[in-house]
């Protein structure tokens, strides 16, 4: 797991503002959830900035442009859906929270590894409805 240290994070999981938060080396729940927290957060960041750059690249391309608003908005649907399930056999305990972000971080990842390779279709290629830059 990567380390972030983010103050905010921290005072907002109940961890005190001066404590820097080493996610490699958490060891209670609190610190792992706050960790698995600020990962799904930086990375849903990452997607939010890929899927724009490719909404303004469909920018002259209305109907494909709503396609992909359909296709994220099922995908979310899907993750969530996906995610409550998967977490559900720790559900109402301590570790529920931090098993969920890690899940949703999880398929997080991997829908911005679908969306940067949109971003990086070489021209002409039939199966990428992204222009290239």
């Amino acid at each position: 797991m990567r380390r972030f240290v983010l103050i905010a994070a921290m005072t907002l999981a109940g961890l005190p503002a001066a404590q820097a938060v080493d996610c490699d080396n958490a060891e209670d729940q609190a610190t792992m959830t706050a960790c698995a927290d600020m990962a799904l957060k930086a990375t849903d960041r990452q997607l939010n900035t890929t899927y724009q750059a490719i909404t303004r690249r469909l920018a002259d391309d209305p109907d494909t442009a709503k396609q992909l608003v359909a296709a994220q908005r099922a995908w979310i649907a899907f993750r969530d859906a996906e995610c409550d399930f998967r977490s559900s056999g720790v559900s109402g305990g301590s570790a529920y929270p931090m098993v969920r972000a890690a899940c949703l971080d999880g398929l997080t990842r991997t829908r911005l590894d679908q969306l940067k390779t949109l971003l990086a279709c070489q021209e002409g290629d039939m199966n990428c409805p992204v222009p290239a830059e």
